[in-house]
């Protein structure tokens, strides 16, 4: 069984990789905090409709990435892909409509079928954030506000660019679909066999195309600005202005798109050049008609959601792992007192640990090894007196320090 290996597209988080999740996930938690996010967990699988519904069923998510299976009961539950469609579930199955607003922070695993590659795992993470309830351009710049201090406290910002653009109103994507439709129509005969289903089902998706093809027809695509509705552009205005006030820098660009009906107005990308194709690290947008599709009223929301494995990926230093204390026991009386010890710096959350055998050279070296800061050496003498000899690993130092008085003096 030696030749065992991690199922493909997933891998294990140990070490320095651990710890710069870590970091991303708490980092993100304390600053969504600021802005009033509480957290929800919601489950790792759903009812499959939670998702077929709410991405689409031509989506290829729903189509070609999904982790979907029946269970002994013979209901058909999926691995989630994504987090938003099982926060919005949860706001109905929990009676939060009339609760709102909501400000959601979530962080957990999901879970799709595809190619795997730098920076995109079958098995990856987010974070991310929805503000439901408020209709209001304020909003979005609020969420928008959070996820570029979320960058900023990781020290990722300068390598980060936020992408903004408008999906407009109904009455704005109607007309700008009609547009498409009109556009690619005279260009079908170029358009790859996705693109051509697109064209019948959901034009501006064709806009995200991957195909070399399709990308050369999109560059010629109009835009959405000149079918904006007088409500939609003066909500963009507004998002601008809110942006600019939270000291956001952004840059306009008209190509993200969203292409399911319950998205609208906001959507913006936050991405980087230094990841290679994987270059989004932040997505998110407005969705004010996805809670109605769970079953729920017409609710108004906006959010976003980060790869924690990309964000992990643009963090220049790994956090180092606190530096330990070593409580180093000489003699079998000594090991009992120094349980003793070990919990009280526990207690005061110090990080101490104690070799389980071994001479004083031997769990001497070992308190190097592990990176200690400081070796706590205990004896009959010491015992007797009540005292410990502490010394400073970095500069050789030793002094004698109470029992009593460690915790505080190795805080």
């Amino acid at each position: 069984m030696t030749d065992l290996q991690p199922a493909r597209g997933t891998h294990d988080l140990i070490g320095e990789d651990q710890r710069r999740f870590h970091r991303v996930v708490e980092t993100a938690r304390r600053v969504a905090a600021t802005y009033g996010f509480d957290e929800w967990m919601t489950p790792i699988f759903e009812d499959t409709r939670v998702f077929a519904r709410t991405l689409g069923e031509t989506s290829d998510v729903v189509m070609k990435e999904m982790y979907s299976f029946d269970d002994r009961g013979g209901d058909s539950v999926t691995l989630r892909p994504e987090g938003t469609a099982g926060v919005c579930r949860a706001l109905v199955s929990n009676g939060l409509t009339q609760s709102l607003p909501q400000k959601v922070f979530y962080a957990g695993p999901m879970f799709r079928y595809e190619r795997p590659q730098k920076g995109r795992y079958r098995q990856f993470h987010q974070i991310g954030t929805e503000l439901i309830g408020p209709a209001e351009p304020l909003a979005d710049a609020e969420v928008i506000a959070c996820g570029w201090n979320i960058l900023q406290a990781l020290g990722v910002a300068a390598d980060t660019v936020l992408e903004l653009n408008t999906l407009g109103d109904k009455d704005s994507r109607q007309a700008y679909r009609d547009a498409l439709v009109a556009y690619f129509t005279d260009h079908r005969a170029n358009l790859s066999d996705d693109s051509l289903t697109r064209l019948e089902r959901n034009p501006m998706r064709i806009l995200d195309s991957k195909d070399e093809s399709d990308r050369r027809i999109v560059a010629g695509a109009p835009t959405i600005a000149p079918y904006l509705t007088d409500a939609a552009r003066t909500f963009y205005d507004k998002l601008q202005e809110h942006l600019t006030r939270f000291q956001v820098p952004f840059r306009e660009n008209p190509r993200i798109v969203r292409g399911l009906d319950y998205y609208g107005h906001t959507a913006f990308e936050f991405v980087t050049s230094r990841l290679g194709a994987q270059g989004t690290v932040m997505a998110g947008g407005r969705y004010d008609g996805l809670v109605a599709e769970m079953g729920g009223p017409a609710t108004p929301a906006v959010g976003w959601a980060a790869g924690i494995e990309r964000l992990s990926m643009l963090m220049d230093q790994a956090p180092a792992p606190p530096a330990p204390v070593a409580v180093v026991p000489i003699g079998e009386a000594a090991e009992a007192a120094a349980i003793g010890i070990l919990q009280s710096l526990r207690a005061a959350g110090i990080r101490a640990e104690m070799a389980y055998r071994g001479n004083l050279r031997r769990r001497m070296e070992r308190a190097n090894r592990i990176g200690a800061r400081a070796a706590i050496i205990i004896g009959d003498d010491d015992i007797a007196a009540g005292l410990a000899q502490v010394k400073n690993l970095a500069s050789g130092t030793q002094e004698a320090i109470p029992f009593s008085d460690l915790p505080s003096r190795l805080t």
